[in-house]
């Protein structure tokens, strides 16, 4: 996890309730310039709603947010130009070519910018960050869904967001394409720009977030770095060993001392050594359900 800094969103008793039924239950959470935020949680959870108000789409019922120091609520169009967004999907005009399009967009910023930082992307630089240089004269209507969603990422971060909102960004990536997003999500975080995304995709979750929030219920079931979490969920790890061919397994909740007093023991007759700890899919799969269940998670 990054070291705290400067605070870039700042979300205090967030509720938000539609007639009778109450959706978020007072979330409260921070994120920092440069870190890569992941929001999971099944669905119904309330990540959508959270992100809409966010991005200030969606009037909350009550709490505090603060998104780049300014209330979404009341954002204008200079905060906006700090946002991006990467939606699930959206319309567009399908005559439109890649670069023309970028062209475009990347114009819409530029009485907003305070600086070389802030400058839209060099359209051609942009494009070649997202792998569509051999498409960049293409119909949007003639590319694949893959290629599309990354001219999705492309329109998301074309004028240089401080603050990048990722909904399930990857979906119908292949493995190189999604491997590829990932360096420049990478990238756009070591440049100070933090990232706030939400996926089903556990693995990528893990590979991605420097921290993690689980929703459930409308609620904040856990927060804390990919490991934080499988170590205070878990416990115990599980030890699997072989001694001149019996097998053997042990639980502990302290895996190191563990192997070091074994070997300790019976030096090279240790074999077939595996030690098991919880995956980040052990640790979602337990909170959500403890909160299904009614039981508080951990923070």
């Amino acid at each position: 996890m990054r070291d705290p800094g400067e605070v870039v969103l700042r979300v205090e008793d967030l509720r938000m309730r539609y007639g009778a039924r109450d959706v978020l239950h007072g979330i409260s959470f921070t994120a920092y310039r440069g870190e890569v935020l992941c929001l999971l949680g099944p669905n119904g959870a309330g990540k959508t709603t959270t992100i809409e108000i966010l991005e200030g789409f969606r009037m909350r019922s009550a709490g505090e947010v603060s998104v780049l120091g300014t209330d979404p609520a009341r954002g204008g169009e200079d905060w906006r130009a700090r946002l991006g967004v990467v939606l699930q999907s959206w319309r567009d005009h399908g005559k439109w070519r890649v670069r023309e399009l970028l062209d475009l967009l990347g114009s819409y910023y530029a009485p907003y910018s305070t600086g070389a930082i802030r400058r839209p992307w060099d359209t051609d630089e942009l494009i070649a960050a997202v792998g569509l240089t051999e498409h960049a004269d293409r119909k949007i209507r003639m590319l694949s869904g893959g290629q599309r969603r990354r001219l999705d990422v492309a329109i998301g971060i074309v004028g240089r967001p401080e603050l990048l909102f990722l909904d399930e960004p990857t979906a119908g990536f292949d493995p190189r394409a999604r491997r590829e997003f990932h360096d420049l999500v990478h990238h756009l975080a070591d440049a100070d720009t933090t990232v706030l995304l939400t996926t089903h995709d556990l693995d990528e979750a893990e590979k991605l977030a420097d921290r993690i929030l689980i929703l459930g219920g409308g609620q904040v079931v856990a927060d804390g770095s990919p490991d934080q979490l499988s170590r205070q969920i878990a416990g115990e790890a599980e030890v699997r060993w072989t001694v001149r061919g019996q097998h053997f397994v042990h639980s502990t909740t302290e895996a190191t001392k563990y192997v070091y007093e074994l070997f300790k023991q019976h030096g090279d007759a240790v074999a077939d050594l595996e030690v098991r700890r919880a995956s980040l899919e052990d640790t979602y799969l337990e909170l959500v359900h403890r909160a299904e269940s009614g039981v508080v998670g951990v923070r």
